[in-house]
């Protein structure tokens, strides 16, 4: 994600987005977001959503048995003293393959609380970044006819798709727009209310449908 320079003054137009149709096309009309202009960039707080966003995904069923837990007899294989090799003991022990491991992994919760204010805050600061990094647009309407992913393609020409990773957020859930783009690597479609900041900080290019932008800030407002 590029940083916004340090001794940059950024002017309000930036944040007055231009509203295109499907095909790319400009209308005469503009988003305006001006409000997020004051907000601080702050990095460690985006670093810090995101860590707590993958934290929580992580089902932490990780499991190795010790040396208590392996099934086995527990005669001691060798004498104490006198052989040259280790003295090992029974056949569960660590050093032997099909022992018990040392201090292995065991179930955990990695979930971590933040706060919600940091949560919106983050997404706000990001949200900034990306409109100063001209890394989002604004369509009136995701108006997609029928499921043809062909047809999908050529409408979307003109709106200067990244090659790499695009994130479609519609206000309500469109399912034209999502059979037609399902297999479509570079493209992923979310609407706004399930949007997190992970989906957010991946995406080389954000399409917002004009309502969605409008409800997601303001369902990040402090």
């Amino acid at each position: 994600m590029a940083k916004p320079y340090k001794n940059f003054i950024m002017s309000e137009d930036v944040f007055k987005l231009p509203v295109f149709n499907i095909n790319g096309e400009k209308i005469n009309k503009n988003i305006d977001l001006t409000e997020l202009k004051d907000i601080k960039f702050n990095e460690h707080l985006i670093y810090l959503a995101v860590k707590n966003y993958l934290a929580n995904q992580r089902q932490g069923t990780h499991k190795t048995k010790e040396r208590s837990e392996v099934n086995g007899s527990t005669r001691k294989l060798f004498r104490q003293k006198g052989t040259g090799g280790a003295r090992r003991g029974d056949k569960k022990s660590p050093i032997l393959r099909g022992g018990g491991t040392i201090f292995g992994p065991k179930p955990r919760d990695y979930e971590f609380k933040m706060n919600k204010n940091e949560k919106k805050l983050a997404l706000m600061s990001l949200m900034k970044s990306k409109i100063e990094n001209k890394m989002i647009t604004v369509v009136d309407k995701f108006i997609v006819p029928e499921i043809k992913t062909k047809k999908f393609i050529s409408s979307t020409e003109k709106l200067n798709l990244s090659e790499k990773k695009n994130l479609f957020i519609p206000n309500l859930s469109n399912e034209n727009l999502y059979l037609s783009s399902r297999n479509l690597g570079n493209i992923d479609v979310k609407t706004f209310n399930f949007v997190n900041i992970y989906d957010l900080i991946s995406a080389n290019k954000i399409i917002f449908e004009e309502e969605a932008i409008l409800n997601f800030v303001n369902r990040i407002k402090l």
